[in-house]
């Protein structure tokens, strides 16, 4: 089908449903439409309050991206069950009845991707949310050097974690302002890059940068990276993107994360000349051994913390402290995808 006859099929279908009356207030009316999908046809609904309703077919273990709640647009999980079958959708319904025209056009956009990626059609939804979201995102400067070198640092630890578990973006908090660049239940990692030729020196940013969580352990993971050419050895930062893309079961919510991170794909074109190489890396654990200053730490010593904004330079350069084998840093990643986010 093209556009104007989903356009039409959906017209018609949310006709016929409202038409119909309604059986209760936390029913829908439902139809299917012609789209199949290894999950199951896509359908239409309509509810109690008269409102639209796009739903998507998942597997009932799929998780349902958070944060759409109105006061327009609203999705979450929801089963359906009838005489014969039972299905679950993600939903995604117009509050709006004003907006039914731009509703039926972004469910369109979705019935076109759909019919592309039939075996991942809640990609396909998530896809056409954030084009339309992006329409209105301000977009800010493009990355320096050094955020360039830390952002790709990051990306080579997310992508390690994703291929491990698809959904690991959700353990990615740097982007967010989060203490740790990633944080589960029990563990987290922090991550440091640098693109000088000497030392291991990381900068650290305030008393909790290197603190644990309670009841965890924090590991640092160190990269040194040369820039390279793009023919030459190395990786390409836009394929690192590419790859974590490629890798999420979510790709929506992590060029979200990207863009918080300063990184937006409309400005990929900006980075196709930057590549990376890692000449160097290590793992630690950072313990009570370990070089640095928390809140913890100056408490224990009877100091007072009234220390706001503190940055301060500690060295790795050194045989001390070990980092860790790595045997123990796979072991480490495995671990940090089963905990809970």
């Amino acid at each position: 089908m093209n556009e104007d006859e989903f356009r039409g099929l959906v017209e018609q279908r949310w006709a016929a449903l409202e038409v119909e009356q309604s059986t209760g207030e936390r029913r829908l009316r439902v139809a299917e439409l012609s789209v199949s999908t290894s999950s199951g046809p896509l359908a239409v609904a309509v509810d109690h309050d008269g409102h639209r309703h796009l739903l998507v077919p998942i597997h009932s273990h799929m998780k349902v991206r958070t944060g759409l709640d109105g006061p327009v647009l609203r999705l979450r999980k929801r089963p359906l069950e009838d005489a014969e079958t039972y299905q679950t959708y993600a939903d995604l319904g117009c509050l709006r009845d004003d907006l039914r025209d731009l509703f039926t056009e972004l469910c369109v956009d979705v019935l076109m991707k759909a019919v592309e990626v039939p075996d991942n059609p809640v990609k396909a939804l998530y896809r056409v949310i954030d084009r339309w979201k992006s329409l209105f995102r301000a977009q800010g400067p493009p990355l320096g050097p050094d955020e360039l070198a830390g952002l790709f640092a990051e990306l080579i630890v997310l992508n390690r974690l994703l291929a491990k578990d698809p959904s690991a973006h959700r353990i990615w908090h740097g982007p967010e302002g989060h203490c740790h660049d990633f944080s589960a239940s029990i563990n987290a990692v922090e991550v440091k890059a640098s693109t000088g030729s000497e030392g291991r020196r990381p900068r650290i940013h305030g008393l909790d940068q290197l603190e644990a969580p309670a009841g965890g352990t924090l590991f640092l993971a160190w990269f040194r990276l040369r820039r390279t050419t793009t023919s030459g050895m190395g990786t390409r930062f836009v394929e690192s993107v590419d790859e974590a893309l490629r890798l999420s079961d979510d790709e929506g919510t992590l060029l979200e994360l990207l863009a918080r991170a300063g990184y937006r794909l409309a400005d990929a074109d900006l980075y196709e000349d930057v590549c990376f190489a890692i000449a160097e890396e290590r793992w630690y654990r950072v313990d009570a051994g370990f070089p640095g200053l928390t809140g913890a730490v100056l408490t224990a010593a009877g100091v007072p913390v009234s220390v706001l904004d503190l940055e301060y330079t500690i060295d790795l350069s050194g045989d001390s402290p070990a980092p860790l084998a790595p045997a123990q840093v796979s072991r480490m990643i495995e671990n940090l995808v089963q905990e809970p986010a």
